[in-house]
């Protein structure tokens, strides 16, 4: 097992992260996700997080970095994220190619290690990636190996970072694209003493609730946003976002969402599914 060892900058042990999600680039630096141009408004986000000066020791990508599955895309990526000047961790969504990312991150600088220490907590990094399909599917090797960080670090508060939210959020098109073995999954996780988080992208939307004693937590996208209890596609008018996470030694979380203003990048709505 490759892990990654890092110190929170806080002197107390307190862990400060970005997370950020969706961010559907594409080869050309112009491709457009529902009359959305992604890389603008990634490269937006990207600029009003350094305007704002918060601190925090790493970033977390959960998915769907990618649109169009390109090595361009992945490249794009890299090199726009490294203006944060911090490490990236992060895992496969399902307009992503796991292998791919897997082959070119290194290169690109950024991490590609599916275990995380930092302080007291510990961050594993699942694939719930199901080739070409919109909906998630983690196998049992991931669980297993999510088990095993667990079982040798028990004194570690976890947080467990996979793309698809293993949760309905009452959307009726968009829960037939969660994680279809959600109920395995989150038996397997509630097993699991040591887990406080499970961290996801996929909703394009913010969700934040305890599930027994596991907090569950998605974020807006970088990109376009989907309008939360929706019976039918329906994309949301509010501003691409990101979310920044507190991790507390005592295995508490704080958290908030932060987004760009309403109205500067507007999705075309007229269209009924992508």
């Amino acid at each position: 097992m490759e892990t990654s060892f890092l110190k929170p900058g806080c002197t107390s042990g307190q862990i400060s992260v970005l997370q950020l999600t969706d961010t559907h680039l594409f080869a050309e630096e112009n491709g457009v996700l529902l009359g959305v141009k992604t890389a603008e408004s990634f490269k937006a986000v990207l600029e009003t997080i350094i305007n704002q000066g918060m601190p925090f020791d790493f970033v977390l990508m959960t998915g769907d970095i990618s649109q169009d599955y390109s090595a361009e895309s992945y490249q794009r990526f890299a090199h726009m994220i490294s203006l944060l000047g911090v490490p990236v961790y992060f895992v496969p969504g399902n307009h992503d190619d796991g292998p791919l990312m897997y082959r070119l991150f290194n290169r690109f600088g950024v991490h590609t290690e599916r275990h995380l220490i930092c302080g007291n907590w510990q961050f594993v990094f699942l694939n719930s990636e199901v080739y070409a399909v919109p909906h998630g599917w983690v196998q049992r090797e991931e669980m297993q190996f999510l088990q095993q960080c667990c079982e040798q670090n028990p004194h570690l508060h976890t947080v467990v970072c996979v793309h698809h939210l293993p949760i309905l959020v009452g959307s009726r098109w968009l829960d037939t694209q969660t994680m279809h073995n959600q109920d395995e999954f989150n038996a397997f996780v509630a097993r699991l003493n040591n887990v406080k988080l499970v961290l996801s992208g996929h909703v394009h939307q913010e969700y934040d609730k305890y599930h027994g004693r596991i907090r569950y937590i998605s974020s807006p996208s970088t990109s376009i946003q989907f309008e939360p209890l929706s019976h039918n596609f329906s994309l949301d008018l509010q501003g691409p976002g990101w979310r920044y996470l507190t991790l507390n030694i005592d295995g508490t979380i704080q958290t908030e969402v932060c987004r760009l203003p309403k109205g500067r990048f507007i999705p075309d709505t007229g269209v009924g599914g992508y």
